[in-house]
């Protein structure tokens, strides 16, 4: 009977559904017999009734099984085991070779709704290409399922943050429409089954610090909460119909985001209407009883019944295992009723029968996209356009274009790292070009010289190579030796955990190797197994030879493996001398972890890079810089410093926050160095946060803002040099000049935070951005009056007086002096992203709905705004676009 149900589990195989079943983590109760009913297999019957068919027949210890992140399979209801977690951020993420798109801060930047709705739909399509290529393989490994946690749609209030480059910026209404694109692009447009399930997170008011966001208690106003938090969660709810929504590590208010009444049952359910299911963020629920956390309860059962209670669905456990585990206790003790459980695993489950899961895969049109979308040359070529847009050009006196005659010194310590191509949350790249290899594509070789010039900060180095054959070799059977290293490749054993205190399993290498090879470079991704050819499989590796240094120095290495030089350990740099000849022997077990149930090989390359730390690179940089016509630095920071809770504590950074905002000093040195060399000089910098660039404002020569570009960015940012492609972007952050007056990072009150409340002095506004064009603004056409609830309609033409056809982001600023509470002295309402022909006009039509017009009053309610409307329409922020390039007027509001 059980054989009979699999095959009819009809959105697997058959052969893909017996291989995912496992009976791993499933119970064996003496009442868990075949299912008494198969309506929930009947695609004639409507989905809620399928659903509560199906959990109706589960057991409780099943039904709690089901709502952690890798729920396990119940063979005799022919449910395979599924494992939630999936990430998408800007490309399919940490499922081996995917296009890679620009960081979403990036994204944001290109002020484009229709170009990130494409974005988002090119993801789904991956998304699902790789999900089904899995299934038929018979894997549910965390990455390879339909459930995506992005986006990421919190605010940037805070430019310290380190997580602030996974999200769209510091405007509510900014963030709120690009994240309606991107859920929308993800989810599909079919009535019947959505192409993945998109999510909103993190719910709510959560944006730093990292190093204490487990138990941070974050006090807010009912004012800021509605004003600024939660605006884009609404959007994502109401207008884009969201599948899913993450609460957040930190307490709101006293209480934990994932067990707070307010957030998941009177706003999220409540005021919002919102349908799907809620999942914690990971080991959230463990913060309740964690001491070193939130410490609200005592009891891991009673954190799981407050959680279910309050509304949080699915836990997320990671290596703090699964919290929900204690819910049966729970029940027992009558902490929680059983009815709940079932509501929870039927949220769950209408996730999974909307995507199509119990279905036959005829039914679902995007069952069918097959795995040459990944990566295909329509991606390519979107990525490139995406990451083009995305870069904002700060300053300009002229040198921009560059001349394609003029012999360029390429020189930074990001120039050729392929880190700052991808951000954080990332798959991995199909085409990477580094901003090195861009310009060398473009120009040739010989007219661009190369130098790292510095380290990015302290020991952490943008140009570490990999080891490859130019210094790797091994001995031949005629003795003499020969490029590469000699890899041995080997099955691998697994032993039981005998330290709880670790929780992995055990390897060693077993038997003998299984295929010897030469491999000329330390850089690999196996899709599959080299010892069984199996997707995903498991194997060790021991490559031995020696390593001949080019040049003497003290080398660092940089890699997961065990390396060892001359029989000994490499575990701090080691010295090394030119030309002589060192044992090597580098030894790596890629081995599946249980735990977490990801694959060892499918979320990352695995290579083995050098660097040699004791060069002089700024005495090479200033050589070539005296040698050049135009220098071109690319600097800036990496997402290996500023990222999620990160073991990084170095000067100006803090477990991947920032305590300052500078640019790392070796970088500044650098720079006021290059300076005296007298070349024109252009710096590209790159950050998923804006910095502090004062010094290089004042004295290069033209500043570009590249975010984390994505696979392209040494293509688009070449073109984008050279005047192939004409600057777009816009910064969605405000570019300050340093921290003075900023309140503590870990207040969140939003005064003078933001432009929407800042009252300092800034170095680039949010909004800002230059091209090659010079678009002007005039007849903006827009009625005197309005009722309170009309919609303003207006007009305004845009004139392009110049030889670039110019990508335009037109912007609408409100303010509403007469509000009796406080509101923001300008705030963001409307932006359209258009093409304007070189040497013609075009007059735009937008809309402001009448929504829209509203204030915040002290209660987070919305109250319609009535007395004087300040609009302004153009370039910008009213107080800061030129005056050709922003069009103002003031009409009136009547009841």
């Amino acid at each position: 009977m059980k054989k009979t149900l699999l095959a009819i589990a009809v959105s697997l195989s058959c052969a893909a559904c017996s291989n995912s079943v496992s009976s791993s983590g499933t119970s064996s109760p003496a009442d868990a017999t075949s299912p008494s009913s198969s309506v929930y297999l009947d695609t004639s019957v409507d989905i809620q009734t399928r659903v509560k068919d199906l959990v109706a027949q589960m057991t409780l210890e099943e039904k709690i099984g089901q709502m952690y992140n890798d729920a396990p399979a119940i063979e005799r209801l022919g449910i395979p085991a599924y494992d939630y977690w999936n990430e998408a951020l800007h490309g399919v993420a940490r499922a081996g070779k995917a296009t890679v798109f620009p960081q979403a801060i990036g994204m944001a930047a290109m002020w484009d709704k229709e170009l990130m709705h494409s974005i988002a739909t090119a993801i789904s399509d991956e998304g699902r290409a790789k999900h089904h290529f899995y299934l038929n393989e018979g894997l549910s490994y965390r990455y390879t399922g339909l459930t995506f946690w992005s986006p990421n749609i919190n605010i940037f209030r805070d430019p310290r943050w380190g997580r602030g480059q996974e999200t769209y910026g510091e405007d509510p209404y900014l963030t709120g429409e690009l994240g309606v694109a991107f859920i929308t692009g993800l989810q599909g447009d079919n009535p019947d089954y959505l192409k993945t399930a998109a999510t909103a997170k993190h719910f709510a008011v959560h944006n730093g610090p990292e190093i204490s966001r487990h138990s941070d208690n974050y006090v807010v106003s009912d004012k800021d909460l509605y004003e600024t938090y939660l605006p884009a969660f609404e959007k994502a709810v109401v207008e884009a119909d969201v599948e899913a929504v993450m609460c957040a590590y930190n307490r709101i208010n006293d209480l934990p985001a994932c067990g707070s009444d307010m957030l998941l049952k009177d706003i999220l359910r409540g005021q919002y209407k919102f349908d799907g299911h809620v999942m914690s963020d990971c080991g959230a629920i463990r913060d309740f009883y964690d001491p070193e956390a939130h410490d609200v309860v005592d009891a891991p059962a009673a954190a799981a019944a407050w959680a279910v209670t309050s509304g949080t669905d699915l836990n997320c456990g990671t290596g703090r295992l699964s919290t929900f585990a204690n819910l049966n206790f729970a029940v027992q003790k009558g902490l929680i009723d059983e009815r709940l459980i079932d509501q929870a695993v039927e949220r769950l489950f209408m996730t999974r029968f909307k995507l199509g899961m119990f279905d036959d895969a005829s039914k679902v049109e995007y069952a069918g996209i097959s795995m040459d979308v990944v990566g295909s040359s329509e991606h390519q070529a979107l990525t490139e356009k995406a990451s083009a847009a995305s870069m904002v050009l700060l300053k300009n006196n002229g040198v921009l274009p560059l001349d394609k005659n003029l012999k360029v010194a390429v020189i930074g310590p990001n120039a050729n790292n392929e880190d700052v191509l991808l951000g954080n949350y990332n798959g991995l790249p199909i085409n990477p070009v580094t901003p090195l290899e861009g310009l060398q594509q473009y120009l040739g070789k010989e007219q661009v010289t190369y130098a790292a010039g510095s380290a990015v900060i302290d020991d952490i180095y943008g140009h570490a190579e990999i080891l490859d054959s130019r210094v790797l070799f091994h001995e031949a059977d005629n003795g003499k030796l020969q490029s590469g290293l000699q890899g041995k490749y080997y099955k691998l054993a697994s032993s039981p955990i005998t330290d709880f205190t670790q929780l992995s399993f055990p390897t060693e290498l077993s038997g003998d190797p299984v295929l010897t090879r030469v491999d000329n470079a330390m850089d690999f991704y196996f899709d599959r197994s080299p010892v069984d050819d199996t997707v995903l499989g498991n194997f060790g590796v021991v490559w031995e030879g020696v390593i001949k240094p080019e040049r003497s120095g003290q080398y660092q290495f940089d890699s997961q493996a065990q390396i060892s030089i001359d029989g000994s350990a490499v575990t701090a740099p080691v010295t090394l001398k030119a030309g002589q000849a060192y044992p090597i022997k580098i030894t790596m077990h890629f081995a599946d972890d249980k735990i977490s149930n990801t694959s060892a090989i499918m979320r990352q390359q695995f290579t083995v890079r050098w660097v040699n730390t004791s060069e002089d690179l700024q005495a090479r940089a200033l050589a070539n810089a005296k040698e050049a016509d135009v220098v071109v630095v690319m600097a800036g920071i990496t997402p290996r410093i500023e990222g999620e809770e990160m073991p990084v504590k170095l000067d100006g950074f803090n477990y991947g926050d920032r305590t300052d905002i500078d640019l790392p000093d070796e970088q500044k040195a650098l720079l006021k160095a290059l300076k005296k060399a007298g070349k024109p000089m252009v710096l590209v910098n790159f950050s998923g946060s804006a910095m502090a660039l004062n010094w290089s404002n004042d004295n290069v020569d033209a500043i570009v803002q590249a975010f984390y570009p994505g696979e392209a960015t040494g293509t688009a940012l070449t073109k984008l040099l050279y005047g192939d492609i004409n600057p777009s972007g816009r910064l969605p952050v405000t570019f300050y000049r340093n921290l003075d007056g900023f309140a503590d990072f870990d207040d969140y009150a939003m005064q003078n935070r933001t432009y929407r409340y800042f009252t300092g002095e800034v170095l680039y506004p949010f909004g800002y951005g230059l091209d090659y064009s010079n678009v002007t603004y005039t007849d903006l056409q827009l009625p005197k009056t309005l009722n309170v609830g009309e919609d303003l309609s207006f007009s305004v033409t845009l004139n392009n007086n110049s030889e670039h056809t110019a990508g335009q982001v037109t912007q609408v600023y409100l303010h509403m002096p007469d509000a009796p509470v406080r509101v923001p002295q300008t705030e963001l309402k409307g932006f359209s992203h258009d093409e304007v022909k070189a040497g013609s006009s075009t007059t735009l039509n937008m809309t402001i709905a009448a929504d829209t017009l509203v204030y915040i009053d002290d209660n987070g309610a919305k109250q319609p705004y009535t007395g004087t409307l300040e609009v302004s329409v153009g370039d910008g922020q009213p107080q800061y676009a030129n005056a050709d390039k922003v069009q103002k007027a003031n009409i009136t509001i009547r009841r």
